[in-house]
């Protein structure tokens, strides 16, 4: 199963794909946030076969939901509901977007490089749990 990696923010939302087979994730875009982003990237998750969602969950470092985790959720469920109700599932990203600036410093794929760190953090998650 293809999933697809989403590190939103408010003003570009970061996008990662796996392979088929759910095994690696990798860059594929970032997409402007606007009032057309849940057409936008329901029309891309169609396009790739996507069967199930991977939202970073924006907390603070103590833990609680910070200013973004709001609407982060209110996409998640908006897009899971344009695609069928396919799975959503949260995956941490603290620190997800320094740690692609890290590896490769800022450039226009920033944001779909953290959208890989979370989607590959949470395959590597489940691949161990199962």
């Amino acid at each position: 199963m293809r999933y697809m990696g989403i590190d939103f923010g408010t003003k570009r939302v970061g996008v990662a794909m796996s392979d088929e087979g759910g095994v690696m994730a990798f860059p594929h875009s970032v997409v402007l946030n606007t009032k057309d982003l849940i057409a936008s990237l329901s029309d891309l998750a169609r396009k790739e076969k996507v069967g199930a969602l991977v939202f970073g969950k924006s907390r603070t470092l103590g833990g609680e939901d910070n200013p973004v985790a709001e609407g982060a959720s209110a996409c998640a469920r908006a897009l899971s509901l344009a695609l069928g109700d396919i799975p959503v599932y949260f995956e941490s990203e603290v620190f997800t977007t320094q740690e692609a600036i890290r590896d490769q410093g800022r450039n226009n794929l920033t944001d779909a490089s953290a959208a890989t760190i979370i989607l590959n953090s949470y395959l590597a998650r489940i691949k161990n749990t199962s």
